[in-house]
């Protein structure tokens, strides 16, 4: 296939991120700013898919907004699971419910029936593309979306263990597109290892990001060094050389699908710990537009969405 961009935004409420699951958190101040991304990406022909959860989509000016984006073609847009402010409420507000796949079966799938009514009756169209909110996937997952007509998962993150918080463990999973149950399609995000022993990525980042390695910040030393460093392709907390970089280790390993993520609330300074000031969002930007220009200038890259790619995978996957 042909250098594949794709582009999928977690485009949900601003909450604090440091602190409690709060219920009551449903500001969705930040759809308002959406706009300033996609004329970046409105520049290279790229349509993000908006991955919108329950406040977003229960929010008549937020709505406005990215229907702007849907009825104009710009843009596609799917699911994106925030138990603690997605109804039904229940009593579930520990941290490791705020996965999602943790909660009971009929729990679970209440809430994404819920969240797909809304999004449907927001944008006239049932959703396709499902992302859990902290990429919290469970055992019932791939049936309960199966049951509402989804075909694409994009919840998991490669070679990323989220255990530790009562998370699932993606530490074994490449960035390859597999079957996510009987029929649906699960489309990684991009995490690729760069540096001197960048091969041995999937076996010896493990070790280093173990509680030993991080105690002795194994991972930090050896990304200073040049030996090995885990990158996911976002402009949030790197560089457009770091995304770059990232790019040519995974053309090197053979990748030809990339997938750039971020969350909406980046665009609203002091939303999230990636952008605190209008200057830091202005970075924001030129970070997207300077890793977009090189993609598409000089790797001669093309930009497709999640499902057009799906689609086009589907009869392959297995």
């Amino acid at each position: 296939m042909p250098l594949t961009i794709l582009v999928v935004v977690d485009t949900e409420e601003e909450f604090d991120w440091h602190g409690q699951f709060n219920p009551s958190s449903v500001s969705v101040k930040n759809i308002v700013e959406q706009p300033l991304a996609q004329n970046v990406f409105d520049q290279y022909g790229v349509s993000p898919t908006y991955v919108i959860d329950y406040p977003v989509a229960n929010d008549t000016d937020a709505v406005t907004v990215l229907r702007t984006f849907y009825d104009a073609g710009r843009c596609h847009i799917g699911a994106h699971l925030h138990p603690w402010v997605t109804p039904p409420q229940a009593d579930y507000l520990e941290s490791r419910y705020s996965y999602p796949g943790n909660l009971p079966e009929f729990l679970e799938r209440q809430k994404i029936k819920v969240l797909t009514e809304k999004i449907a009756a927001a944008f006239g169209r049932s959703p396709t593309v499902y992302k859990a909110g902290r990429y919290g996937i469970g055992p019932s997952t791939s049936r309960i979306l199966q049951e509402f007509g989804y075909q694409i998962d994009a919840s998991v993150v490669p070679y990323t263990d989220f255990s530790a918080d009562g998370g699932p463990d993606f530490g074994q999973m490449s960035n390859q597109i597999r079957r996510f149950g009987s029929s649906l399609v699960e489309m990684p995000l991009s995490v690729d290892f760069a540096g001197l022993c960048a091969p041995l990525g999937p076996k010896l980042y493990p070790l280093l990001a173990s509680k030993a390695g991080r105690s002795l910040h194994l991972p930090g030393i050896a990304a200073r060094l040049g030996l090995l460093e885990r990158l996911r392709l976002t402009p949030e907390g790197h560089t457009s050389d770091d995304m770059i970089r990232q790019l040519q280790a995974g053309i090197k390993s053979g990748r030809r699908l990339f997938m750039l993520t971020y969350h909406s609330s980046s665009l609203l300074p002091g939303a999230t710990p990636y952008v605190r000031s209008e200057s830091d969002r202005q970075g924001f930007l030129r970070t997207i537009d300077a890793f977009l220009h090189t993609f598409f200038r000089k790797f001669g890259g093309t930009a497709n969405t999640v499902d057009g790619v799906a689609r086009q995978f589907l009869p392959a996957v297995s």
